[in-house]
């Protein structure tokens, strides 16, 4: 855990602070504060907040009830103070006291791009005169490179839930539901290794066509496509995401033909991925093809989006991102072909390396034709 959270990301957060000249981040539960101290925080209306000054030593203001879970992370091997509060205190006027904004100098404040609107107003009353940024953009520049303790955490999801995807083929039956498959799959991702399911998309004939589809009881029948799109978070925190298509029985002849197509589009986008490459040329790596098919209509969303503490952060694949990829982004790869009465994608999470991509998904790309 000490490679995969190391003390010195909260200098480097500080001197990000400084250099977007603000006095300090604010950092509620979630990725942000995580990924400055391993510390998987509960996410409530008790005020739990990462403090990192740019010019002075960070802190942890947490419940005191929770202080001891505090304690017991990664966070406290950092030599991170951890102060308590108390039922009766009020924590936002004790962190304005601690920050000490009073003087000259900076009088704006990073906020965690996932703060509750509760707590953005009750710091914006208690440091007057403060105004407030996201700090997301300011730790982007940390956290959209992996170390290579994070993308061996990557990899470990990946093979996870590669594991889940073998075993879908023996849940797609003629008569079952979709709701009853996903409950299957939520299950096996968490056997096999996730400390939850974060998801479990389970589209099945026409629902293939809708990228985002909720598991329904709509039942699966013969010649059925069934995109399944799945991912769950790590005990690293680390986050899965992988969609593979399947078919029940025969698949109709026009989805057999689109399907190759798709398949080339997602080798050609992952062949293109190398370093000083811009993200949006991976998007129309993926695209082109598709499109020279006659299928561009039917590709309604981006090619990828980064990974990590976040199932969808930076970078994001889509055109319009002229950011040159770098080593160690990691991001998916995911294109789509969705026509109406069927549809299908392929993703796998890749990352790039100095001579291209590594793919962390090797689970079969082949259409699995399930007996129906």
């Amino acid at each position: 855990m000490s490679d995969l959270y190391p003390a010195e990301r909260l200098a480097r957060a500080a001197e990000a602070a400084q250099a977007a000249g603000l006095a300090a981040l604010l950092l509620t539960p979630g990725p942000e504060l995580r990924y400055l101290t391993g510390y998987d925080a509960h996410l409530s209306e008790r005020l739990t907040c990462l403090v990192v000054p740019a010019m002075s030593e960070p802190f942890l203001i947490v419940p005191r009830l929770e202080q001891p879970a505090a304690v017991a992370s990664p966070a406290s091997r950092m030599g991170l103070e951890i102060t308590g509060w108390d039922e009766t205190d009020d924590p936002y006027a004790l962190l304005a006291g601690r920050l000490g904004l009073a003087g000259g100098g900076p009088r704006a404040v990073g906020v965690a791009d996932r703060m509750w609107a509760l707590m953005v107003l009750r710091l914006r009353d208690a440091l007057p005169g403060t105004g407030q940024v996201l700090a997301g953009p300011v730790l982007t520049g940390m956290r959209v490179r992996k170390s290579a303790a994070e993308v061996d955490a990557l990899r470990a999801a990946g093979a996870a839930i590669d594991r889940v995807h073998q075993r879908v083929p023996g849940w797609l039956r003629p008569g079952r539901t979709e709701r009853e498959v996903a409950a299957d799959i939520s299950g096996a991702i968490v056997a096999e290794g996730h400390a939850r399911t974060d998801f479990a998309i389970v589209a099945s004939g026409p629902n293939a066509a809708s990228p985002h589809h909720e598991p329904s009881d709509r039942m699966l029948a013969p010649g059925d496509a069934v995109v399944v799109d799945i991912g769950g978070t790590m005990p690293s925190g680390y986050c899965s995401d992988c969609t593979r298509t399947y078919a029940i029985g025969s698949p109709p002849p026009e989805f057999a033909a689109y399907y190759e197509v798709l398949a080339r589009a997602q080798d050609a986008a992952c062949a293109a991925v190398r370093p000083g490459v811009p993200a949006e040329a991976v998007d129309a790596a993926a695209r082109d093809p598709i499109t020279a098919a006659g299928y561009g209509r039917y590709f309604i969303h981006r090619t990828g989006h980064g990974i990590g503490l976040e199932t969808h952060e930076d970078p994001y694949l889509v055109a319009g991102n002229s950011e040159p990829l770098a080593p160690g982004m990691a991001f998916s790869v995911e294109p789509g072909i969705y026509p109406g009465p069927h549809g299908a994608r392929i993703e796998d999470i890749v990352v790039c390396t100095d001579g291209g991509c590594d793919r962390l998904n090797n689970v079969t790309r082949d259409l699995v034709v399930v007996e129906g």
